[in-house]
């Protein structure tokens, strides 16, 4: 085989499936059940206690519940891509994995790197939104954190964000310790966030005034698309619930309940806090609002609904930290598993069960950014390689059904090739619809990978070592 050809080189189903129950797998705990809770957990928490503002007042207006429908209908696409590929190759790692067996080893790694710097990039921005929130109920409890320990440097005068860097040691101590342990706490989290966004619903619905809703499109039907783009962000979650794949005890029945039920539970309840948030106050009073949701139920006078949904805002933002850094773990053991990366990575506990060396790193690296970098812009970049990811997944399920029709399937998406297809296109055009300056991150990264791959992964690949050795 030429070196031009190896890069596409494609891993057997057989030779993965045997990995993940053979010595260094990862333990079995998930029913569907934790699944679905994972998927909520991820989905529920920034998007709706945090974005839904932003993307309202600064590109949709009140169409912005039809960007979180644009948004939703991509993602449900996607995800029954993704719920096939996740039934029939129940490995850790998601997109990466599924590139890796149908669109070969150069497609796999570029999608892994991708998902590395989405997932950490999104667990430092959202622990940064977590601070805020925390900083600012121990105010309203009387005790104030100086800005210098409250804030990176060269914004507020901060030294660095030391509860962004606390919140997130905790999560890796978690994490550490077991799936099982993790998965408790999030149902915990996503149980109290439910019960908060539940609680806005019903303490706003009756001070809706239509009046609001007009203009419908203030930014024209192009911000509706713009808006789908960047609240995009929202809905990565489910592609965590694939990441736990390896670790589901029946990965063919409760991968796909896992992550069709999370996504429509979390577009409903999208759809309905953007209509009320857009009904009860005119769109530009969420201009520059961290917090629209508990900001909405205090200038509509329900103080007590205010403070209850900062803390649902906390364990909200909690959950997707736990379910986010949870995901950014199994795909670093991925690539290092298969040699891309140092396979010192992939070492899993022996008492844990758990690959503790990438829980630190993932850890270690999250801390240094959302205590020392003002993340700003950077969160934007958590998109594209979501959206990147979406479309490889796509085009595999379509390629492995030509290339390996005799593999059982569970559970098979409908309407493929079509499906498939349309997912792609939604995912592309969303991509389109992206600042200039996350297209340019994007880019730079992506040439990083590929020096990282060509001076590294590909003569460590297992793959490679494989091949040489027969």
């Amino acid at each position: 085989m030429s070196n031009s050809k190896s890069i596409f080189r494609t891993k057997p189903i057989e030779e993965l499936l045997a990995q993940a129950s053979g010595k260094g797998s990862l333990k079995k705990v998930l029913g569907a059940f934790e699944l679905t809770m994972l998927g909520i957990g991820a989905i529920i928490g920034t998007g709706i206690f945090v974005l839904t503002g932003v993307a309202a007042a600064d590109y949709a207006g009140p169409a912005l519940i039809l960007s979180f429908i644009v948004s939703g209908i991509t993602c449900t696409f996607a995800a029954l891509c993704y719920a096939e590929l996740a039934a029939m190759i129940p490995i850790a790692g998601s997109a990466y994995t599924y590139g890796y067996v149908g669109l070969g080893e150069i497609w796999a790694w570029i999608i892994g790197w991708d998902l590395i710097l989405e997932y950490t990039v999104a667990v430092a921005a959202v622990a940064v939104g977590w601070s805020g929130y925390i900083v600012e109920l121990l105010a309203a409890a009387g005790i104030h954190v100086p800005a210098a320990l409250a804030n990176p440097p060269g914004q507020n005068g901060g030294i660095v964000n030391l509860p962004a860097i606390l919140i997130l040691a905790v999560i890796m101590a978690l994490l550490v310790k077991g799936v099982s342990e993790s998965a408790k706490l999030n149902n915990i989290l996503v149980i109290v966030k439910l019960g908060c966004v539940i609680l806005f619903i019903v303490a706003a619905v009756g001070h809706v005034n239509p009046a609001n809703w007009h203009p419908f499109f203030p930014y024209g039907v192009n911000g509706v698309f713009t808006g789908a783009a960047i609240i995009f962000f929202a809905y990565v979650g489910f592609d965590a619930v694939a990441t736990a794949a390896e670790e589901v005890k029946n990965p063919q029945r409760d991968l796909p309940i896992g992550i069709v039920a999370s996504l429509l539970v979390c577009t409903v309840l999208y759809i309905v806090v953007s209509a009320i948030l857009t009904g009860v106050l005119p769109y530009m009073s969420y201009k520059n609002n961290a917090a629209p949701v508990a900001y909405a139920l205090t200038q509509i006078g329900v103080n007590w609904g205010s403070a209850l949904v900062a803390v649902g805002a906390v364990a909200g933002i909690t959950s997707v930290l736990l379910v986010m850094t949870f995901g950014a773990t199994r795909i670093l053991f991925s690539l290092s598993r298969d040699g891309l990366l140092p396979q010192v990575f992939s070492d899993v506990h022996p008492k844990f069960g758990t690959p503790v060396k990438s829980t630190i790193l993932i850890g270690v690296l999250t801390m240094v950014l959302s205590g020392f970098l003002q993340i700003g812009k950077l969160a934007e970049m958590t998109n594209i390689g979501t959206l990147s990811a979406f479309a490889i997944v796509s085009i595999s399920v379509v390629v492995l059904r030509k290339k390996r029709p005799d593999i059982k399937r569970e559970f098979k998406c409908p309407g493929v090739p079509v499906t498939p297809f349309i997912s792609v296109a939604f995912c592309v055009f969303l991509i389109f619809k992206l600042p200039n300056f996350t297209k340019m991150v994007f880019v730079i990264w992506l040439l990083i990978g590929f020096v990282v791959y060509f001076a590294y992964g590909r003569s460590h690949s297992v793959m490679n070592r494989e091949k040489k050795a027969s």
